[in-house]
């Protein structure tokens, strides 16, 4: 497969150096220097410009931070839409408000593309294992085009419906998932503070009813999970301002649907006191350092 990649951030170049290892040709765009030159060392093709990147291929990935850079990438002046053949397939696994998503897949099906959302779980440590989750929304035809692209990136695909329902999904999700990781932290700072030894803590939450991805692969307490973001100064992770970005599409969208949000709505505050402070990079498990700045 020709495969453009657009987005190499945390999660997008782990995805792509998988689709390298996979043996596939895969054409790299960033705005990031470092990035790219890490995308060319595991045999990426880089590319000056979204456009570039999709002229020499038949399937595009984009991983963007939010939905205005990914309706730039396919809707703009510069965008790939103008370049790409009719039976092109074009995947966005950002997280970003379904209606974006059915804005391009509209204009992409008068030009013969086919478009689908494919959000993901599992953060970085998923991307660098390969073990995502895909939540996508597209029609059949789409879904099973897609799939053995998203099974070189990830272990799971859920069809979710129609293109936006992936997006649904994910911003669900994500909001259970900023729930329970402050709830995890809220657990793991108050257990410390009473005596327990976090290991200990730890042990008891992952056999017991309070295990969750966020206590198991994730822990917020560094030295309890390997390979998690805590064990590196909270680094190399879902940034907070990401996870502010994901709750706040998860709020906004149950406003339009007068679906209260109780839990979201307290836990945004939390995480927009952290960016506030300069948080806005580190990973989201730094929550804990509401509780216990010099957590570890």
């Amino acid at each position: 497969m020709n495969i453009a990649f657009i987005g190499l951030g945390n999660m997008g170049s782990s995805m792509a150096q998988n689709l390298l290892k996979a043996g596939e040709n895969v054409f790299g765009y960033d705005l990031s220097e470092k990035a790219l030159q890490h995308f060319a060392a595991g045999g990426g093709v880089v590319c000056d410009s979204p456009q570039a990147a999709a002229r020499q291929a038949d399937i595009v990935i984009t991983m963007l931070p939010a939905a205005k850079h990914v309706r730039e990438v396919y809707l703009g002046e510069e965008g790939v839409l103008a370049v790409l053949q009719a039976g092109s397939l074009c995947i966005d696994c950002s997280t970003i408000d379904p209606q974006s998503i059915k804005d391009i897949a509209a204009q992409a099906q008068q030009q013969g593309i086919q478009v689908c959302d494919a959000p993901v779980s599992g953060g970085t440590i998923g991307a660098k294992a390969g073990t995502l989750t895909f939540m996508v929304g597209a029609d059949a035809q789409t879904y099973a085009a897609a799939q053995p692209v998203l099974a070189l990136m990830g272990k799971n695909t859920v069809s979710c419906g129609a293109v936006g329902a992936g997006q649904i999904a994910k911003i669900c999700n994500n909001l259970i998932l900023g729930i329970s990781m402050t709830a995890v932290a809220e657990g793991m700072a108050l257990g410390a503070k009473l005596g327990i030894d976090p290991q200990a803590l730890a042990g008891v939450v992952n056999s017991s009813s309070g295990r969750c991805w966020s206590s198991e692969v994730c822990n917020p307490w560094p030295g309890i999970s390997e390979n998690a973001p805590a064990g590196r100064d909270y680094q190399d992770g879902f940034a907070n301002q990401l996870m502010l970005k994901d709750l706040g599409l998860a709020i906004e969208a149950a406003a339009q649907a007068k679906q209260p949000v109780l839990l979201g709505g307290l836990v945004q505050q939390i995480y927009q006191q952290l960016c506030l402070k300069g948080g806005s990079h580190l990973d989201f498990s730094s929550v804990i350092q509401q509780y216990q700045p010099h957590a570890g």
